[in-house]
């Protein structure tokens, strides 16, 4: 296919209520912060606007998450990810870092050198570093401060993390993740924009978790992701499914996965003569499935944008 038909959806649906009560609450907490370290999946389409728009002018820290999952022969759209936007880039799956030094390691003294760095308008006079941690919904924003807290002071996690959008719906209290220099570091909700540039950008943040995959649809999901993959000769499915070639539609693919692994439902049929139970292919399941195995890298390193 040469492009994807997205049909009449309506993507304000996919911005949920709390989002904007966290928004305003992050720039009350803006008032405090020394810095801003923004977590993101994506390089371009992975990052919100918004948040800059709203939270003025700071040092500002990028931190790319997961690049052992993303396409090596793409990173130069990484590289170019932060025009205007930030003073720095990191690039990091927590633990699994392609970067000589782990990111987690890096954050704390980049952190320091760019507030000592610039100027800390009313702060001046405090020795202590606060930092606000921004990014869409579900790109680790939680799963990095625990990782600083157990990496520079030796304790277990601070605030809650999971693998669905939205279990940070406030912006909590300030997190003590270092001794020295002594910092501070504050998780927000993640924040999408109230209107997505377009669907297509929507479809790739709902691809990595960030908006809950039923609002989208895991069909729609997987056709999109089956159309990404092959616009980028990245084949690695037809291995993983044991196909005999690569395919351009969504309902052969999910088919043969569905047979395969066993993905069916019992459906209840109704007769003239009476009730009839029927086993059928669990299609949503298959997409699922799909989708799965994409998030963990089990059909190769691929980077959306």
């Amino acid at each position: 296919r040469e492009r994807f038909e997205f049909g009449s959806r309506d993507v304000a649906s996919w911005f949920p209520r709390h989002m904007a009560k966290g928004l305003r609450e992050m720039r009350l907490a803006l008032r405090r912060a020394d810095c801003l370290v923004e977590r993101s999946h994506i390089p371009l389409s992975g990052r919100n606007p918004a948040l800059q728009e709203a939270l003025g002018i700071r040092p500002h820290v990028l931190v790319l998450n997961k690049m052992d999952l993303a396409d090596p022969r793409r990173q130069p759209v990484s590289a170019g990810a932060g025009p205007g936007w930030g003073q720095r880039c990191g690039c990091c799956r927590p633990g699994q870092s392609d970067s000589p030094v782990p990111v987690p390691l890096q954050v704390v003294p980049m952190v320091a050198r760019l507030v000592a760095d610039g100027p800390r308008y009313h702060r001046a006079e405090s020795s202590e570093h606060n930092i606000l941690v921004i990014g869409v919904p579900n790109v680790g924003k939680s799963s990095l401060i625990n990782s600083l807290r157990r990496l520079h002071l030796k304790k277990g996690k601070a605030t809650a993390v999971g693998g669905e959008p939205g279990i940070t719906k406030a912006v909590l209290s300030r997190i003590q993740v270092c001794e020295k220099p002594l910092m501070y570091l504050v998780d927000t909700p993640g924040v999408l924009p109230p209107r997505l540039g377009d669907v297509e950008t929507g479809m790739k943040l709902a691809l990595c978790g960030a908006i809950r995959d039923h609002l989208v649809g895991e069909d729609v999901m997987a056709d999109y992701l089956l159309y990404t993959l092959n616009k980028q000769q990245q084949f690695g499915y037809v291995q993983r499914y044991r196909l005999g070639q690569a395919c351009d539609h969504i309902e052969p693919l999910l088919k043969h996965v569905a047979l395969t692994q066993g993905r069916t439902q019992k459906v209840k049929v109704l007769t003239g003569t009476g009730n009839v139970n029927m086993m059928m292919l669990n299609y949503p399941a298959a997409a699922y499935e799909f989708l799965r195995d994409f998030r963990a890298g089990r059909l190769g390193r691929v980077t959306l944008d």
